[in-house]
């Protein structure tokens, strides 16, 4: 039974006997914490945003003609404390789970606590749906969740500094490339330096871009997973970081920097080229309709695909996004999926991307006129996601993520030679109970 799985392997390795411990102690009251519902009324577990999920449920629930009726519940801020919630309260038992956001990088871990996607579901929500979050939805080759929206970085430029420097942009770069444009002109990168899952998120684009992967075998238990970080991808991963942190081309704020202070140096002078999401573009327009930010930088702003490691393999963009899960224990499974079938639609999820940002997981969607006017650049999302790779999905997600925050960041302290064994040995300690996080 998957449950008694993950207990097993929650007892090998310390966190989770911690979180494990503290659902025991806790368990009387988190059975009581859920919102109290009728027969037919669903609970959906969001993650924050500009209240769009709650437009949805109510759209929802009006189109039910009466058949449920959706209440949403705001999760934390940020998304490891979303996870531990969640996952506190699934092995709780608490029936108030109907329907959950889930970051794509925990769903391995909590999917032995998921009802099963009914085959019909799957059929249905599925269809069109990008190759990148299809992947970040499945666990031992099934699909455990439903993709909702996805989400990727892609490669901003700004138009001025690559024609200065000589660059085609008509065609995908490498970060070789673009490492030397900037430097050419005496401008920054930005990128995300700072010790935070955007390190995790970067290495790990950086690896798959290379043709590797962090985990080799994810389905194994805790002290048996494997590492390919020494491996020619993740030298070449490490080359690329320890070179930008070196040369100081990630600008001086680089060690602290994320995915906002990006945005600032990307949208000052020093800016020139930018890996990052696509909020990007309405925080730009705004700034320029607010009057903070000169309408020429909003006119020099170009985009295309993520940079590749090498020339002549595509690169495998950040995964990200949100996807849908049902709540083994509760009491209205079948209501759940129905409703779920609602949130994902492809007319919702257009919604979701104009009002709200989130990109579309499904291809129909950007057919929608709305999101060409909103995002010119949807295209290149749409076609970033179809390559788009998740971060490792394994149920110690957590602690390989940290263990290469912790090794991996600032990026001037980064070695080729010695960092992706560094990090290896630590991550595979801490994964065998031998050394802390």
């Amino acid at each position: 039974m998957p449950t008694s799985r993950r207990t097993q392997n929650a007892v090998k390795n310390r966190r989770h006997a911690a979180v494990v411990a503290g659902v025991l102690a806790g368990t009387l009251l988190m059975s009581g914490c859920g919102p109290a519902a009728s027969d037919n009324t669903l609970t959906w577990y969001i993650n924050p945003d500009a209240g769009g999920q709650a437009a949805i449920a109510e759209r929802c629930t009006a189109e039910s003609d009466g058949r449920y009726s959706i209440e949403t519940s705001l999760l934390p801020s940020d998304a490891a404390s979303q996870r531990e919630q969640l996952a506190r309260r699934l092995a709780a038992g608490d029936s108030s789970l109907d329907i959950m956001s889930l970051d794509p990088p925990f769903v391995p871990e909590l999917a032995g606590f998921l009802a099963p996607v009914p085959d019909d579901v799957a059929a249905a929500t599925t269809e069109n749906v990008v190759e990148g979050a299809l992947a970040g939805a499945t666990w031992r080759d099934e699909l455990v969740a439903v993709p909702f929206w996805a989400n990727t970085q892609i490669l901003w430029y700004r138009e001025s500094v690559a024609e200065a420097a000589g660059l085609d942009m008509s065609a995908p770069v490498t970060w070789d490339q673009i490492m030397d444009a900037a430097e050419s002109q005496d401008k920054d990168l930005g990128v995300q330096g700072a010790q935070a899952e955007s390190m995790t998120v970067w290495v790990n684009a950086l690896v798959e871009s290379a043709g590797g992967s962090i985990v080799t075998n994810p389905e194994a238990p805790a002290d048996e997973i494997e590492l390919d970080l020494v491996s020619d991808a993740g030298r070449e991963a490490a080359r690329i970081i320890s070179t930008i942190g070196e040369e100081g081309l990630g600008g001086p704020g680089l060690a602290t920097q994320n995915e906002n202070a990006s945005l600032d140096l990307f949208q000052s002078d020093a800016g020139s080229f930018m890996v990052n999401y696509p909020f990007v573009w309405p925080a730009t327009v705004g700034a320029v309709d607010a009057g903070t930010l000169d309408e020429a930088v909003l006119d020099d702003i170009g985009w295309s695909i993520y940079p590749r490691v090498y020339d002549d393999e595509s690169a495998a963009a950040p995964l990200g996004g949100i996807d849908l899960g049902v709540g083994a224990e509760s009491d209205n499974p079948e209501l759940a999926y129905e409703a779920v079938q609602c949130i994902v639609s492809v007319e919702n999820q257009a919604e979701y991307f104009v009002t709200n940002g989130n990109p579309p997981s499904n291809t129909e969607a950007y057919e929608d006129p709305r999101i060409a006017d909103s995002f010119p650049m949807a295209p290149v999302i749409r076609d970033s996601l179809q390559d788009a790779a998740p971060r490792p999905q394994t149920p110690f997600y957590n602690e390989v993520s940290t263990g290469i925050q912790q090794l991996w960041a600032p990026p001037s302290e980064v070695d080729p030679e010695t960092t992706p064994e560094q990090s290896t040995d630590f991550i595979t300690a801490v994964l065998r109970g031998e050394r802390l996080l």
